[in-house]
């Protein structure tokens, strides 16, 4: 198959934006706020100085660039089957997480996030076969308490696809892999077939804190896959350059790396970068613009460039409800992930730059995935496709409708579930619905359906006892 991609940088290009994250790393150094990694680093000598100010040797970095896998795979709940493959070019696309606000497509509704609207989402997203991974979508704003772990409780109780799961510290982190242990039949059976990987981030400019390594820690001595992704805002905690907020973020990531791989050699790490700028004019970290998108294609290049799975951005956007804003977002993100061969794509549903979560964002964008897929899929030039014998036997004037290769052929091509391909008096006569009143009704329509697939009772029990969130029954 002829298929269209895009790449943004030679390999000398990524050559020197490695460097330069060399020479941040070698000259600049970072901010690292915990113990035991202060003293991973001090005995890989690197300088330490100021008692948490490090710089790190090339050689160092280049050591830990060579340790962790290629492919990471991620599995559905209690099973050994693939859900989400991180390598080469594959696209795995899923929700974002923490959103506090919840628009409502029943109700047209603003308004915070409950545990039931989480349920409700996370439900809807797992019956979407466009989506190969979880996020927490929202905030429950009812359950104030142990919220990390409330969330992770509902994913796992209630859906079955792998999660990429956010949380406190290392005392959540703990937790929440061995409530996911006890499901995937112990800690050995999870490091095998995982069902879930940890987003966890540095602090830019250049720091490491004590709760984000804590947690980084505990995902390599577990040998669960992390993504540990700064979010540098150019211009306000980067330098305004997209050339200089890469390197900055490069450099981020790699030190994470280097104290991950010093912790244990070989556990398995995600490449991503979350590269946005600050509005001027609104002091807001925009996701609805064309140098967020050409900061993923950068991402993904170098993510390749170090032979590691990559992590990114789609189907968000600034927009506070779902418009035509949103829609444009959504196609021109999507498309980016699909053809930068992104490989864990999150955030599909985030509105209000992450403040907010729309089910019918969801809904639409994973009709995009499925169109652009398809684009994506391209098509093959061999004897069957270019068709010179029926050509030839069709001839001038004919017609091909009854052509058996037409019969053989035909359902190849990609058909919408909600957009219309009708002319006006059909569609006036049958319906006369604009998109986004068909977009409310699929929503609801299958909000309504998504009934999930819920643990035993037994088991749901044992994860709510894990994660401390109810006493064992005696």
């Amino acid at each position: 198959m002829i298929q269209p991609r895009l790449s943004f940088f030679e390999p000398s290009q990524c050559e020197q934006i490695h460097q330069a994250a060399l020479e941040i790393l070698r000259r600049t150094g970072v901010r690292v706020f915990h113990e035991e990694a202060l003293r991973l680093l001090a005995e890989a000598d690197c300088l330490v100085q100021e008692e948490n100010w490090v710089r790190i040797p090339p050689a160092l970095v280049e050591w830990a660039l060579q340790q962790p896998p290629s492919r990471v795979t991620l599995c559905r709940r209690g099973s050994d089957e693939i859900s989400a493959s991180l390598q080469e070019r594959r696209v795995n696309f899923g929700p974002g997480s923490d959103c506090p606000n919840f628009l409502d497509p029943r109700t047209g509704e603003h308004r915070l996030f409950t545990l039931e609207d989480v349920q409700a989402v996370l439900q809807l997203a797992d019956s979407l076969p466009e989506l190969s991974f979880l996020m927490s979508t929202g905030i429950p704003s009812d359950h104030p308490a142990h919220t990390y772990r409330r969330q992770f409780a509902t994913l796992i109780q209630n859906c079955v696809k792998p999660v990429v799961f956010v949380c406190d510290d290392g005392e959540d982190c703990r937790r929440i892999i061995a409530a996911a242990a006890a499901i995937a039949g112990g800690e050995e059976s999870l490091r095998l077939n995982p069902t879930l990987l940890l987003y966890s981030e540095p602090t830019t400019p250049l720091q490491h804190s004590q709760t984000a390594l804590e947690k980084l820690l505990v995902m390599a001595e577990t040998g669960i896959p992390v993504v540990h992704s700064p979010a540098p805002m150019m211009g306000g905690t980067a330098p305004i350059t997209l050339a200089g907020g890469l390197a900055l973020s490069t450099a981020e990531v790699l030190s994470g790396l280097v104290i991950h791989q010093l912790k244990a050699s070989g556990a398995p790490f995600v490449y991503g970068s979350g590269l946005h700028h600050l509005d001027m004019r609104t002091s807001i970290s925009v996701y609805g613009a064309p140098e967020f998108q050409l900061a993923r294609l950068g991402v993904a290049d170098m993510g390749r460039f170090y032979g590691l799975p990559t992590w990114g951005y789609a189907g968000h956007t600034d927009s506070c409800l779902f418009d035509e804003q949103a829609a444009a977002d959504a196609v021109f993100s999507t498309l980016v992930a699909l053809q930068s061969g992104t490989n864990l794509v999150h955030d599909v549903g985030y509105m209000e730059a992450g403040l907010t979560n729309s089910p019918e964002m969801i809904v639409f964008t994973c009709e995009m995935i499925g169109m652009l897929r398809h684009f994506q899929g391209g098509f093959a030039i061999d004897e069957e496709n270019l068709a010179l014998e029926v050509i030839d036997q069709v001839g001038p004037g004919g017609n091909f409708l009854s052509e058996n290769h037409t019969m053989e052929h035909f359902r190849e091509y990609w058909q919408p579930t909600l957009f219309s391909r009708q002319r006006y008096d059909t569609w006036k006569a049958e319906e006369a619905k604009p998109l986004g009143q068909r977009l409310r009704e699929r929503t609801v329509a299958l909000m309504d359906q998504a009934s999930g697939t819920p643990l035993p009772d037994s088991q749901a029990e044992e994860v709510e006892y894990i994660l401390g969130l109810r006493d064992k029954k005696a």
